[in-house]
């Protein structure tokens, strides 16, 4: 029952981190949906990232989280593909 909990969990977290829409940086109004799609197309820190949006970090509290984000697009980019059989 646990096991399966677990599961029901792990698919229910995939999903939300599909559909999530949250504000990674309130001064500017960038969303994470819109992070992750230019840092699949651009390369760079946050604050290249801001500027391919047309804006610039202003208080700066979002550059931590902008940067997690932008290394797990990089990371996921940058991962193998399987070959499917």
């Amino acid at each position: 029952m646990k096991n399966a909990i677990a599961i029901h969990l792990q698919l229910h977290m995939m999903v939300l981190k599909r559909i999530r829409t949250m504000y990674v940086c309130i001064c500017n109004a960038i969303r994470e949906t819109d992070l992750r799609t230019v840092a699949r197309c651009c390369r760079g820190d946050a604050t290249a990232l801001y500027g391919a949006l047309g804006h610039a970090p202003q208080c700066g509290q979002c550059l931590d989280e902008a940067e997690d984000i932008i290394a797990e697009e990089t990371a996921s980019a940058d991962a193998p593909l399987s070959a499917a059989a």
